[in-house]
């Protein structure tokens, strides 16, 4: 019997489902290899499916975004209960994502932007017999891991067709990788950069820019060139492609293996090219990064030592 594979998609853009079938004609190779039990977003599947398997029966879930309701909560414990491996796909499983920036406030504060004085939604709804239950909305993101116990993480915003076809690979063949793996080179993406030799041994900058304030040069490294670009302290597999776009590096593969806090590494890699020692140098350096959590932290604040802004 083929292995029986499910995906499910909780608090993300979409990106990531769609990264599978990225793998263009592969895809129907990874649709021989397996049966597809469970993916809500292709075909019609149902939870009260999945509740009916044993436990342990699906082979692999793969589940992409963080968690931030309580019936992503719900689903991640089914899936997880119901599966023998659980992979977190993608940056926002893996590491909290974009949507995890939702940490610097609270769910009230999601709600107060969105709906302004329309109110706060009501969590259960009636109408002519019929009854609608709203999931909660809960004040802080997760990384997938915060929720469930996860064996695998794939990494990218979305993840590469290459990262994915590799993944496949690996998890369908024996024997298994290490058990909390990441499925993906394990070093900085620098060193996989086509840009790599044009970066000054001695790199010192006085500002930096934004991308909309300067005409970058396709040749160079793009750090040099006054643009925070992360590739010092992201892990490589992404096949470089913001780079190819002549577009900075954002960090999206997360950190190396070496790494304790994804943002303080990319903070500190940015810090070290900057020029002056002086307080005042500094700042005025700093400057030109105008949102500096969503620069450092821009995937990685849920799973981070800080995880979430203080609010008193």
């Amino acid at each position: 019997m083929k292995p029986k594979v499910a995906f499910y998609w909780c608090a993300s853009c979409g990106g990531c489902e769609e990264a599978v079938l990225d793998l263009a004609e592969g895809v129907l190779n990874v649709v021989a290899a397996v049966d597809i039990v469970f993916w809500p977003v292709a075909l019609d599947f149902k939870e009260k499916d999945i509740s009916a398997m044993d436990d342990g029966s699906i082979a692999i879930s793969f589940i992409n975004g963080a968690v931030r309701t309580s019936h992503q909560l719900e689903m991640a414990r089914l899936l997880r209960r119901k599966s023998k491996l659980v992979v977190a796909f993608g940056a926002c499983a893996q590491l909290g994502g974009i949507p995890g920036l939702a940490n610097l406030t609270t769910a009230a504060g999601i709600l107060a932007e969105v709906y302004g004085d329309a109110g706060t939604p009501e969590l259960q709804f009636r109408d002519d017999g019929h009854a609608l239950t709203l999931p909660k909305l809960f004040d802080s993101v997760f990384a997938l891991d915060r929720a469930i116990p996860v064996d695998y993480y794939v990494p990218g915003c979305p993840p590469s067709p290459k990262i994915v076809s590799d993944m496949f690979q690996a998890l369908l063949d024996e024997p298994l990788p290490e058990p909390g793996a990441v499925l993906a080179p394990d070093h900085a993406m620098c060193d996989e950069c086509p840009r790599r030799d044009t970066r000054p041994q001695e790199l010192k900058l006085d500002r930096f820019y934004r991308v909309q304030e300067r005409m970058l040069d396709m040749d160079r490294c793009i750090l040099a060139q006054g643009l925070p670009c992360l590739g010092p302290a992201t892990r490589a597999g992404c096949g470089s492609r913001c780079i190819a776009g002549n577009m900075p590096c954002t960090g999206c593969f997360g950190p190396t293996s070496h790494m304790r806090d994804y943002g303080g590494k990319a903070l500190c890699s940015i810090a070290s090219v900057i020029e002056g020692n002086e307080t005042a140098q500094i700042d005025r350096v700093f400057e030109g990064i105008v949102d500096p959590v969503g620069t450092f932290y821009r995937y990685s604040l849920p799973s981070s030592f800080l995880e979430r802004k203080r609010l008193e």
